[in-house]
């Protein structure tokens, strides 16, 4: 072969090496671009905040908790559906301040013989302090519904630990007791969030019932409450109630007596089985 042809073929050789390296390199890149997109979609999903809703069922069946929040609750293990098979009923108050109703709410589960979980905010720690003192002597779970009452995942992690463990160390102060229940302020959550309270020791408690107790412009409809309880119960039900309500206070009672009557037992937290 002359030396005028090997030249060429090393030419050749050259160009090829050199475009099979650029592809190479171009297609490196773009893979590194999709995977870092995948991977900040994977971010974006994981910290998206979501807000806890449920679709009733029929017939005291259980209800539908949501595609996106099953997934979640199961991977997590969060409390917030038991055993269907089982007249398991767990109940449940948010506390976000003193209305006034709480001695009222406490006498009658005494009476009826129910424990259930309250969770506290660091406003009603502060100003109901004595009320918390008397849950803990009576057998009754406290739970961690964060200092301020925030959105949970609008916070940066040292915020969540802020929130979180500064009422934990309040409550540990002056009670001796550590809280593992939390309830993020108004349902609303993300993986990323709840992950994050998981490794501050705690287990997220949602809900298969609530109604809109909360408002103290809708108070005085007592039947309504009644109905909404009695119409609604299930097995395996966590029960949410908020302990700012009058009618709630009044109508407890009656709720936990029929309950009972027809079929439904009463757990702790402590108990809950899935």
């Amino acid at each position: 072969m002359s030396l005028k042809n090997k030249k060429k073929i090393l030419i050749f050789s050259a160009i090829f090496l050199t475009l099979i390296f650029t592809f190479s390199v171009v297609q490196i890149n773009k893979n590194e671009k999709e995977n870092i997109s995948q991977v900040n979609a994977k971010i974006a999903a994981n910290t998206s905040k979501i807000e806890w809703g449920i679709k009733r069922g029929k017939n005291h069946e259980q209800p539908d908790l949501g595609t996106v929040n099953k997934q979640i609750m199961d991977k997590l293990g969060g409390i917030c559906l038991g055993n269907k098979e089982k007249p398991f009923v767990y109940l449940t108050f948010d506390m976000g301040y003193e209305g006034g109703y709480t001695e009222k709410i406490l006498d009658v589960l005494k009476q009826n013989n129910v424990k259930a979980t309250f969770f506290i905010t660091g406003h009603y720690l502060n100003t109901a302090s004595d009320l918390v003192k008397r849950m803990i002597d009576e057998g009754h779970i406290v739970g961690n519904h964060t200092v301020n009452h925030k959105c949970m995942p609008e916070l940066t992690e040292e915020q969540i630990k802020e929130e979180v463990m500064n009422l934990h160390t309040a409550v540990y102060e002056k009670f001796g007791y550590e809280m593992k229940y939390i309830r993020p302020p108004k349902g609303e959550y993300s993986e990323a969030s709840i992950e994050y309270t998981n490794k501050l020791g705690y287990k997220t408690v949602m809900w298969s019932f609530a109604y809109d107790d909360w408002d103290n412009n809708k108070q005085g409809r007592e039947e309504y409450g009644k109905a909404k309880i009695m119409d609604n119960i299930h097995n395996g039900a966590v029960l949410l109630l908020h302990g700012t309500s009058k009618d709630n206070a009044n109508i407890l009672d009656y709720c936990i007596k029929e309950i009972k009557n027809s079929g439904y037992e009463f757990k702790s937290l402590d108990e809950f089985e899935i």
